[in-house]
């Protein structure tokens, strides 16, 4: 029998063999891990759908972000739960809000490690929608633009190194774009939640945020899970509108969009790998029918391999700490 001149198995013989010719390599410098942060004092509560992820409140924060140097994590996320929800979402853009006083808090004890905000309304407005509402319970669009861009200045002010929106608004990005200018802020990027699916994936993080609507669902403004073209057209408005880089969110049912995103673009692309792939991987480890570091290691390098730049990830920790162990 006559073999093929070319046999790809000569190449995968050994450890060294399969390094060389590795065409995507997973770092910890690449992921962004969420914290999500509350008022009060000593508290670090489990997030009993998120094994290993918690609320906590400011003073737990230091070292939080001296494990993530440790780890080699360069930044983190903020997702804010106030004390107080009211119609207008005011605990989004005040002062002295839960972000604004993480940020502060973050950057007197590490000036230099890197804060990213998310920037949306429904942690913080009593019906849990993203924006202001109509009599028809409705959210208004460009009404909301306005808290959306005080809410992103807010954060400015207080020291974040970029801002986030999330909220899926029509025009939100040049909103907040020509507000964070006014105000001096041209240095400041923004994230965009470009491509962000009305997904069944974001279960958990209902409980982790305290952001579950009080009625209703987020369809009439998150995407349609069937849609592919429709998140080539979103990410064009933000790239146009400014946005410096973009998302697809989630990550894990969605890695088609996130190659094609990048394709089309050839923009700093970020995949957020959310709360449900994250639970359901706690799950099935914790149940002991996956190898979980192979399972978490695999996905994440297969978000590369689909063109993230970079990842936001519940596993940021563990999957620092397996890389180091790997080195």
């Amino acid at each position: 029998m006559e073999f093929p001149t070319y046999r790809p198995r000569r190449l995968r013989r050994t450890p060294a063999l399969r390094a060389l010719i590795r065409e995507n390599a997973l770092s910890a410098t690449e992921l962004i891990y969420p914290l999500f942060v509350k008022f009060g004092n000593g508290k670090r509560d489990e997030i009993s759908s998120m094994p290993g992820v918690f609320q906590m409140t400011l003073d737990q924060l230091p070292a939080e972000i001296d494990e993530l140097k440790r780890l080699g994590i360069p930044a983190v996320i903020l997702f804010g739960l106030p004390d107080v929800k009211d119609e207008a979402g005011s605990g989004a853009f005040a002062e002295d809000g839960i972000v604004q006083q993480a940020i502060r808090a973050i950057k007197a004890h590490d000036p230099e490690f890197m804060v990213i905000t998310d920037v949306c309304m429904c942690e913080y407005t009593s019906h849990g929608h993203c924006g202001a509402l109509d009599e028809h319970g409705c959210v208004i669009n460009d009404v909301t633009l306005e808290m959306l861009a005080s809410t992103a200045v807010s954060h400015a002010e207080a020291g974040a190194d970029m801002v986030a929106p999330s909220d899926m608004m029509d025009g939100r990005v040049a909103a907040i774009r020509a507000a964070l200018d006014a105000e001096g802020y041209t240095e400041v990027p923004i994230m965009a939640y470009s491509a962000k699916y009305a997904s069944a994936y974001y279960g958990p993080f209902r409980e982790a945020a305290d952001s579950t609507p009080a009625f209703g669902d987020r369809r009439a403004y998150q995407m349609d899970p069937a849609n592919g073209e429709e998140a080539l057209r979103e990410t064009a408005l933000d790239i146009d509108e400014g946005a410096d880089i973009v998302m697809v969110k989630p990550a894990l049912a969605y890695m088609d969009v996130i190659r094609r995103v990048k394709d089309e673009f050839g923009y700093p692309t970020c995949a957020y790998n959310v709360s449900g792939e994250y639970a359901m991987v706690k799950a099935a480890a914790g149940n002991g029918w996956i190898d979980e570091k192979r399972v978490v290691l695999e996905t994440l390098t297969a978000f590369k391999r689909a063109g993230a730049d970079m990842i936001i990830t519940y596993h940021a920790k563990d999957a620092a700490r397996w890389l180091k162990e790997g080195e």
